[in-house]
């Protein structure tokens, strides 16, 4: 057919296979695929321009080539142009197609802006908005992490631990992209299932998937969500296992982990899967997240052995950490970035009612972190004769992993509650590790893995959620547990037995920053040649 506005420029596809309602709207150059259309349209805030679908730059030329070729000669189409307002049109597909071209990418994808109601655009960029807030808070908590397992440690091994925070975040978000994501929401045709693949990528590899305003939210914006919560699941192991690991066997893992054991366990859960199924209940991930982390930090720290010196003859030999004041920051950066993940996890916020649900998560969070701070300050007081700040700092860790599950439905006194058992239990674990001579420098089982199993299992005791069970919690706890224990097991086996995965005495001793690195984060005058012990012994 012929273009309305534009006689002289033929039209490539009827006006039918634009949107709904706008045909009549759209005219000037349309250039189509079997993948992609192109078109321009007079709107009532001047020129717009729609894409359905991505194109390669070198098809939108191929198109307007034979756009020309269309039985018209060059200097007659010159001269069609130069009259009337068609120039305009045949200017802007002349621009778009060399402008694509020169970029070198695929054009984004434009939604149909008569799809959604005003009120669905605001929301969904309202929520899009505060759900990449959220995310960058959950990625600040990397730097939480580094500075309180840095405080904890040895100061000869602090390049080394800022090395291993830097690198599981960057690997961890690859390999996230390209094999994590896909695994861990597979789609609807994997509900009830154990395992399934939706692809690489968000939606694919190309700039995006379509925008689609009727939804909740962009699917940018969660993919940035979820794998901040992949990246911290990983580093948590980095505190369990410092002082003495390689640091390419750490790459390692740190790949399986955030690629595949941590994506197919969330499946489960998240992703709709047999867990999700069958009624098991974890809002923001005390057992999908930190006993994933906590448990595959254990496995860690039971094949590497302690560190050299730490016990003598069956003894707990205490070695404080270098640095207090960076353990403190590191603990209070992450009860901040904790606010992107419990009340983030609400995931759509606009509207009083999700507004509503938001605050209150985060005034559950901020009780419970409080109240396992008192407890663990008072359980360490009493046991050691003396108040312990690692201690107390370790019990608002636990506190905040405790309430994690269930902080969107459990009462504000049982928010307390939680958080008083979870400053109980970092104690008791981190006492028990002692005893069985397993070394973990940070408490890293203690706060993510025991915490999170009470996490999960108070959800089943507290929560007030339609269906909730506490047989259903306790076996999707331990399954998830055990999955996470026993791969990250074999995992660190196998390295050990490839002779990669721990370091010699020599290079232990002198520290890993000079015989992993080849160089110091301080002055050499100022390191100190003792190690470090768990928070609070």
């Amino acid at each position: 057919m012929r273009n309305k506005e534009c006689p002289h420029l033929p039209t490539f596809v009827s006006l039918s296979a634009l949107p709904a309602g706008s045909a009549s709207n759209w005219h000037g150059v349309c250039l189509q695929t079997p993948r992609t259309l192109l078109a321009c349209r007079a709107g009532t805030r001047g020129l717009e321009l729609g894409v359905r679908t991505t194109l390669h730059p070198s098809e939108i030329f191929l198109n307007f080539l034979n756009f020309l070729n269309k039985g018209f000669e060059m200097k007659n189409l010159i001269g069609q142009l130069s009259r009337g307002r068609c120039i305009r049109w045949a200017t802007v597909g002349l621009i778009v197609a060399l402008v694509g071209m020169s970029m070198g990418c695929s054009l984004a994808v434009a939604a149909d802006a008569t799809a959604a109601t005003p009120e669905q655009e605001a929301a969904y960029t309202f929520n899009t908005i505060v759900m990449f807030v959220c995310a960058v808070l959950v990625l600040f908590m990397q730097a939480g992490f580094a500075m309180l397992e840095v405080g904890m440690n040895a100061a000869k091994n602090t390049i080394n631990i800022l090395f291993k925070n830097v690198m599981d975040l960057s690997v961890g978000v690859l390999l996230f992209f390209f094999v994590g994501f896909g695994l861990m929401y597979p789609g609807a045709d994997y509900e009830g299932k154990w395992f399934g693949f939706s692809g690489a990528g968000i939606g694919g590899l190309e700039m995006g998937p379509v925008v689609d305003a009727t939804s909740d939210y962009s699917p940018s914006a969660d993919f940035l969500f979820q794998v901040a919560f992949a990246a911290t699941a990983a580093t948590i192991v980095s505190g369990a296992v410092a002082g003495r690991m390689q640091f390419k066997s750490y790459l390692v893992y740190s790949a399986v982990l955030t690629g595949f054991i941590y994506p197919i366990s969330g499946m489960w859960k998240w992703g709709g899967g047999w867990l999700d199924a069958m009624g098991f209940q974890d809002f923001a991930g005390s057992v999908v997240v930190h006993a994933v982390g906590g448990f595959a930090g254990l496995a860690g720290a039971i094949v590497l052995g302690p560190r050299i010196g730490r016990f003598v003859q069956g003894k707990s030999v205490a070695m404080p950490g270098h640095n207090i004041t960076f353990a403190a920051l590191g603990v209070l950066i992450l009860w901040v970035g904790w606010y992107g993940f419990n009340p983030g996890s609400q995931l759509t916020y606009w509207g009083a009612s999700n507004a509503n649900a938001t605050a209150y998560i985060a005034v559950t969070t901020t009780l419970s972190a409080a109240a396992g701070a008192v407890a663990a300050m008072i359980v360490g007081w009493v046991l050691f004769r003396k108040p312990d700040v690692t201690m107390a700092l370790n019990g608002a860790l636990a506190g905040l992993v405790g309430i994690t599950a269930n902080c969107d439905q459990v009462a504000l006194w049982a928010s307390i509650v939680i958080g008083l058992v979870a400053g109980l239990l970092v104690v008791v674990g981190i006492v028990s590790l002692d005893k069985l001579s397993i070394d973990d420098p940070v408490g890293a089982w203690p706060v993510h893995g025991l915490c999170g199993i009470w996490g999960g299992l108070a959800t089943g005791i507290f929560g007030t959620a339609e269906g909730v069970s506490f047989l259903t919690q306790l076996i999707g706890t331990a399954v998830i547990c055990a999955w996470a224990f026993f791969t990250m097991l074999i995992l660190f086996g196998i390295l050990k037995a490839m002779g990669l995965l721990r370091v010699s005495a020599e290079e232990e001793t002198r520290g890993l920053d000079i015989s992993e690195h080849g160089m110091h984060a301080y002055p050499q005058s100022q390191l100190m040649e003792d190690h470090v012990s768990p928070v609070g012994t």
